[in-house]
């Protein structure tokens, strides 16, 4: 077994880590302020090649795979987890799904714009009261003849306000339980019959706009069915899988960004006359931040390199992001406790990987779901998928 990394590999890794400090670092504290998003900024990481990982290369892709995905992620996700998100709208999520599933006029179309970062993305599935249970949506499209006309509402979408074009995951047969769900590639800024506004009444990630759909007859043309009318829900659950493990690399990076700030603080805080690096309590807290985050990473670069490998990963993908998201949670926890009183001030950035965090046990799938997918392939319920 191999645990080092390769001299592009190390290359990707440090080309992200520069990138989130020269370009996000400097500005993040009045971004966040702000709840600014730069769709420049986006374009930015996509000439760097941050969203073609997995990608042909005639479709914009960099010959790189899930691993590098992973790394850049990480690196991302250490100064701001808001900024992670691109690489699912972008790359994980629309456009590795397209490149799977679409034909060839549809990822021509649609793929080299995610990937370039000029395009912005989105996929569509949570509803104001549907969001573990994928299959009690209410959105529905009904069947025209020359189109689908589509009514319903979708909620706490990323980049729905700001995207171009995304999926969307809506009923065509409801009679038909599961195989009755299609899934759709759709411009909501160029048809009519759609509406979407922000969410701005979020805990965290506040440079990641978040948004609701609100679909009044908006028209479909046929050939923006993804796959076939009936393939739907197959097609999302293949799109969770891939988008789990962006989720378990910000993971990644917000438990190993608490980590930094905590050694940092720790060794540069004197209490008793000493540095409180030299406390047993403060030092217990740290060596388990550090265990917890080392074996996240084996986990998260694991599933990552299974899928590079084409083999099975649901499964280990699951485990990556269940573990991953709650040692995140953890790592933040005890960031905020080394802090003390500091780390509840907003002039810190404990606190904003505080809030940062607690959306990772929710997106792509909840910690109980993860436990749910990964308890049912132990006991045998269900196979470990691609």
């Amino acid at each position: 077994m191999h645990f080092d990394l390769n001299d592009e590999q190390r290359m990707v890794q440090e080309t992200a880590r520069r990138f989130a400090l020269e370009d996000i670092a400097p500005t993040l504290v009045e971004e966040e302020k702000a709840h600014a998003f730069k769709p420049e900024r986006v374009a930015r990481m996509g000439e760097l090649g941050f969203f073609g990982c997995a990608l042909p290369e005639e479709l914009g892709g960099t010959g790189l795979g899930f691993l590098e995905s992973v790394l850049m992620a990480e690196q991302v996700a250490k100064i701001s987890a808001s900024w992670r998100l691109p690489f699912n709208m972008q790359n994980l999520g629309p456009a590795l799904t397209v490149t799977k599933f679409g034909t060839p006029e549809q990822k021509q179309k649609y793929v080299p714009g995610w990937v370039a970062g000029t395009r912005l993305g989105f996929f569509a599935m949570t509803e104001p009261n549907t969001g573990s249970d994928v299959a009690s949506m209410k959105t529905h499209a009904i069947d025209k003849g020359d189109h689908w006309e589509v009514h319903g509402t979708k909620m706490w979408i990323s980049q729905a306000h700001v995207g171009d074009a995304g999926l969307l995951y809506a009923y065509t047969d409801r009679s038909a339980g599961n195989r009755g769900m299609t899934a759709f590639i759709i411009e909501p800024k160029a048809w009519a019959g759609v509406s979407a506004r922000p969410i701005e009444t979020k805990l965290g990630l506040h440079c990641a706009p978040t948004g609701e759909f609100v679909f009044d007859g908006m028209k479909v043309p046929k050939e923006n069915v993804l796959g076939t009318p009936g393939d739907g829900f197959r097609i999302c659950m293949w799109q969770l899988n891939q988008t789990r493990l962006g989720c378990a690399a910000g993971a990644l990076g917000v438990a190993g960004g608490c980590l930094d700030l905590a050694v940092d603080y720790a060794n540069g805080r004197t209490q008793f006359g000493k540095p409180i690096s030299q406390h047993q309590m403060v030092q217990a807290q740290i060596a388990d931040m550090v265990a917890e985050h080392q074996a996240a990473q084996m986990l998260v670069y694991r599933a990552a390199w299974l899928k590079d490998q084409g083999k099975p990963s649901q499964y280990e993908t699951s485990v990556a992001k269940l573990f991953a998201s709650e040692a995140a949670v953890h790592a933040a926890n005890e960031c905020m406790k080394i802090f003390g009183s500091y780390g509840f001030s907003t002039e810190y950035p404990a606190e904003r990987f505080y809030r940062d965090a607690k959306s990772l046990q929710i997106v792509e799938g909840t910690s109980n779901i993860q436990r749910m997918i990964i308890a049912g392939m132990a006991c045998g319920f269900t196979p470990n998928r691609e």
